[in-house]
């Protein structure tokens, strides 16, 4: 499971012209999926993006959480994480989980995401724009 986290001031995916997610003072977070991947997997990285001290403190220092700052969550799947480029320009996506198996791993993941913290997501497998105003900037790559 291969999670990029983006603390964000706004942002936003849009499907077929509509508003499907969105978050505020939040994180942007980007998951993917591969094989192997389970419910301990997806129960690490959970605890690994709430507790993730990376807002500011009273001294402009990072040290505080998305819990830390009533802050919420945009997740939007991305398999392209698993992109590999390794072998020529074009990615291969061969260590990508499938979609269908990749579905119910990403909705428990934002149910166990949801227990902590308000969630919107965008539209599993659809083609979205994503907008999203990055803070710092301040981008975390977690995996496991």
């Amino acid at each position: 499971m291969r999670v990029l986290v983006q603390r964000c001031r706004d942002a936003k995916v849009v499907v077929d012209g509509k508003i499907t997610g969105q978050c505020k003072n939040g994180l942007l977070v980007f998951v993917g999926f591969t094989k192997n991947d389970d419910e301990k997997t997806i129960d690490y990285l959970v605890r690994k993006i709430l507790h993730l001290r990376i807002f500011p403190d009273e001294f402009g220092i990072m040290n505080k959480s998305v819990l830390d700052v009533g802050g919420s969550i945009l997740s939007v799947s991305q398999f392209t994480l698993y992109g590999d480029v390794r072998n020529g320009n074009r990615p291969s996506y061969i260590e990508a989980l499938g979609g269908d198996e990749a579905k119910v791993l990403y909705d428990r993941f934002n149910v166990k995401l949801r227990e902590s913290v308000p969630v919107e997501t965008g539209v599993f497998g659809a083609n979205m724009d994503v907008t999203l105003t990055n803070v710092g900037p301040t981008t975390i790559w977690l995996e496991r």
